[in-house]
């Protein structure tokens, strides 16, 4: 007895000592998380129930939900077509992306030079958005853009891809698809090749060919890693705006305005810090619902498969 409350008291102080250690460790990521996250989003939420113009911390006047009230009024355009265009966008982008990242993905696991070939699909992640933009806002050019040249030169009249309220969404959505591409694939990949081949050989004797091999095999299997992608997309997409101002600045007359770059407009253009507060607000609950809409989605699909 007298040996074990000794031990005991020996291994209580190392465990203080081991808790201390790890939160002195994590101290400095806690305070960087506080600081730049936490914070912000409190500032936010105050800023979202209050109005200000920016600068002057001393002249923000408390507004109650008079900016969730404008924002969200029918009659506004916050809802239509701002909100509508980012569900759009984000939903039109992550298609796109997905159906394309999965057919090169599984094309690169069949090829040589995989790393190559995942270098080059990448390669658009690295260089900047307005790079991207101004490249793909020169190639729609109803003049003298490519896309519009191989038109003319097969009989087809030009397209004015950004100008026209028509086409502008779904040519900004073609180019967030292609800049997102490169992610996808790489996650993709290794989701792919993390795959038993003990699987398809069992499906080659049971005599599948290749579509029953993908459909009942690889695309199963490859759920979870199709749920972060498409979730992290999904939330890219709805957040993203630096591409509407190098491309269209919302406009053909709002077709592509989303949410992301109305409310950089109604903060640094029109200094409605508040209004802009409570979009940020309200998209982010537009993003939560979502999320847990398609885990809920995925969850059950791997239910009934199970």
């Amino acid at each position: 007895m007298t040996d074990t409350v000794p031990a005991r008291g020996t291994l209580l102080k190392a465990r203080k000592q081991q808790s201390r250690t790890a939160w002195t460790l994590l101290s400095p990521s806690l305070l960087f998380f506080a600081v730049f996250l936490v914070l912000p989003v409190l500032f936010a939420i105050g800023l979202a129930v209050s109005s200000w113009g920016g600068f002057d911390l001393g002249r923000i006047d408390f507004a109650g939900t008079a900016n969730f009230a404008e924002i969200l009024d029918p009659a506004g355009t916050f809802l239509v077509p701002i909100l509508a265009n980012t569900l759009l966008f984000a939903f039109g982008a992550v298609a796109l992306a997905l159906v394309a990242s999965i057919a090169v993905s599984h094309a690169i696991t069949r090829l040589r030079f995989q790393g190559l070939w995942r270098t080059l699909y990448f390669l658009p992640l690295v260089t900047t958005v307005v790079a991207v933009g101004n490249i793909w806002k020169y190639m729609y050019q109803p003049g003298s853009g490519l896309i519009n040249g191989m038109l003319n030169a097969v009989g087809i009249p030009s397209v004015s891809f950004l100008t026209d309220p028509s086409t502008a969404l779904p040519s900004v959505v073609v180019v967030q698809a292609w800049a997102s591409i490169g992610t996808a694939v790489l996650i993709l990949t290794a989701g792919l090749k993390a795959i038993p081949e003990t699987y398809y050989e069992a499906g080659e004797l049971d005599g599948t060919n290749a579509w029953t091999s993908f459909w009942h095999i690889t695309l199963p299997l490859l759920r979870p890693t199709l749920l972060f992608v498409l979730i992290t997309q999904f939330i890219a997409g709805l957040q993203s705006f630096a591409l509407i101002i190098v491309m269209t600045q919302g406009g053909p007359a709002n077709a592509t305005n989303v949410a992301g770059y109305e409310m950089y407009q109604q903060a640094f253009k029109f200094g409605n810090w508040g209004v802009a507060s409570a979009m940020a607000l309200v998209l982010f609950v537009v993003i939560f619902v979502i999320t847990l809409l398609q885990l809920w989605f995925f969850r059950r699909k791997g239910e009934e498969t199970s």
